[in-house]
């Protein structure tokens, strides 16, 4: 392998990630730190640490590659792992990008253009367009966007205009790019996607699907593969689809096709260029290092893979420092972290480290694999009943109850689980309406109230009055309110942005605004009084 030493341009456990292989195959690494950011878990992961201005900072971590003599890089996933002007960047300074090029990337990070290309190819896609001709529900997504950044659910007219210009501000705050798109919400779908592996050489092969239906806030929390939704000839189907995108956008590298299932009717949502949060399940169910292979991709090796029915299962949870009930951030220094052994766990911090309020707060990623769905689910299960952190508020009571819920067990789980069944809920005895027949016109059944992460601020009743308090630390995006206004039941006050994630938070009931203590622009602490209302 021609690479020697290798930058990774991100942080937190993808950092860590890829320097295990690389220490497995020998090769140098080093880490890069942001001002706020230094002595962080994956910096002492690393032979080496460069000081970058800030993890987006292209011509800062270009630089820093440049003077610890490395000879590519690497951006992990998220930051700028979808960024072409960060690939040409590191191409023109004379380095190797471990990822396709920056052709590629552009026709895959722009879903647009992206979808075009897809329907060029034969892949199913959903329709997308003018709102009046998508027509209602719709979803409005970020043109460059992942990760849930920059996607609201709109039901209705009146809700377009505030969804546009919050989807763009949080897409433009993640990603530096506020284009937006609309496109019609299908109800009830499944997560499905393919992995993808491409070298120079032409070669293109897709290594089977992973589902992960189960999503907070449009993020994934929870993966397996194969899905219990895929059989093998709907495999080969979406994998041969998946392989036709790839070649239509000249793609290397590691990659993923992502679909909606339903019904065995599958329609593209976007093809993302980088390696996945959730990339181990594939490779404990077939047996391949993906970073090894982005490394070989990339050092011009030919790739001698071959398709392949999927060994076992593999089932993985994300473990984050986040309210149970609403999965909004939690801060905090970590002063007792006991993960288990007998599994694969890829961790992001250890036993010490503060949770900080400007990245993801994923602690760790604990992965299961065994021969049967079941078994990997058990062993999950008693991993998760196994794991201890302490001095930050965590999920880890959601994960349990979600791996032994009764959908998650029986495989019906969609993109919807959660607004069926609230988190940590309990369970209905009965069938559900809709786990029969689905069609994507039909009208969609009737839908249980989701849950209120919007509701979620802190409100402190004492009497008639009431206050609205911050949920976590982060910075006042907006402020609807003012002094002596009349607010109804659930009504957004303010609007607060941490780790890139907007949330708006409502007044409990109607009241009137006696006092607002913040202004747009401000930072606050968790706990934080923001606004004053009484009765």
């Amino acid at each position: 392998m021609e690479i020697r030493k290798l930058l990774v341009a991100n942080r937190g456990e993808i950092a860590a990630r890829i320097f295990s292989t690389c220490d497995r195959l020998g090769i140098g690494t080093v880490a890069v730190a942001a001002p706020d950011d230094a002595g962080a878990f994956h910096t002492r992961r690393a032979a080496e640490v460069e000081e970058v201005p800030g993890y987006l900072d292209i011509d800062g971590i270009v630089a820093a590659a440049t003077r610890s003599g490395a000879d590519a890089v690497h951006p992990g996933y998220g930051f700028l792992a979808e960024s072409a002007d960060f690939a040409e960047a590191v191409i023109a300074a004379g380095l190797r990008f471990v990822g396709p090029s920056p052709n590629a990337i552009r026709a895959a990070g722009d879903k647009l253009e992206a979808k075009r290309l897809a329907a060029e190819a034969g892949v199913p896609v959903v329709p997308s367009g003018d709102p009046e001709e998508v027509g209602f529900p719709l979803m409005v997504k970020a043109a460059a966007g992942g990760g849930g950044r920059g996607m609201r659910l709109v039901r209705s007219p009146e809700e377009l205009d505030d969804a546009l210009e919050s989807a763009r501000r949080e897409a433009a705050s993640g990603f530096g790019d506020d284009r937006v798109f609309c496109e019609r919400y299908v109800e009830r779908p499944r997560h499905v996607e393919i992995q993808l592996i491409a070298d120079s050489h032409g070669t293109r092969v897709h290594l089977g699907e992973r589902d992960c239906s189960v999503q907070r806030r449009h993020q994934k929390i929870l993966e397996e593969s194969p899905s219990p939704a895929v059989g093998a000839d709907l495999r080969a189907e979406m994998g041969e689809a998946a392989v036709a995108l790839a070649r239509a956008v000249g793609y290397e590298s590691a990659g993923t096709a992502e679909f909606m299932l339903a019904d065995g009717e599958f329609f593209f949502l976007e093809l993302n260029a980088r390696i996945q949060v959730e990339h181990p399940v594939t490779e404990l169910v077939t047996g391949l290092d993906l970073v090894e292979q982005q490394l070989r991709i990339a050092s011009g090796e030919r790739l001698s893979v071959e398709p392949q029915e999927p060994e076992g299962h593999a089932v993985e949870a994300r473990l984050y420092a986040e309210d149970p009930r609403t999965f909004l951030p939690r801060t905090g220094t970590i002063t007792r972290l006991w993960l288990p052994d007998g599994i694969r766990v890829d961790q992001g911090v250890e036993e010490g480290d503060e949770i900080p309020v400007a990245y993801d707060p994923l602690i760790a990623k604990l992965i299961a694999h065994e021969e049967s769905r079941v078994e990997a689910l058990d062993a999950l299960a008693a991993a998760l009943r196994e794991t201890e952190v302490r001095g930050t508020e965590t999920n880890l009571p959601f994960l349990r109850w979600l791996v032994d819920h009764p959908e998650v067990r029986a495989g019906r789980a969609t993109t919807a689980f959660l607004e069926d069944f609230p988190p940590l809920t309990r369970p209905p005895r009965a069938d559900r309406p809709w786990s029969g027949a689905w069609r994507l016109n039909g009208p969609p059944p009737e839908r249980a109230a989701p849950p209120a992460v919007e509701a979620s601020a802190h409100g402190d009743l004492a009497g008639a009055q009431s206050t609205l308090r911050a949920p976590m630390p982060g910075v006042v995006i907006q402020v609807l309110a003012s002094e002596g206004d009349r607010v109804e039941p659930r009504q957004p006050l303010v609007v607060l942005e941490a780790m890139k994630m907007e949330t708006p938070l409502v007044s409990p009931y109607e009241a009137v605004v006696r006092r607002v203590h913040v202004a747009e622009g401000e930072r606050v602490e968790g706990g934080a009084l923001l606004v004053e209302l009484e009765e």
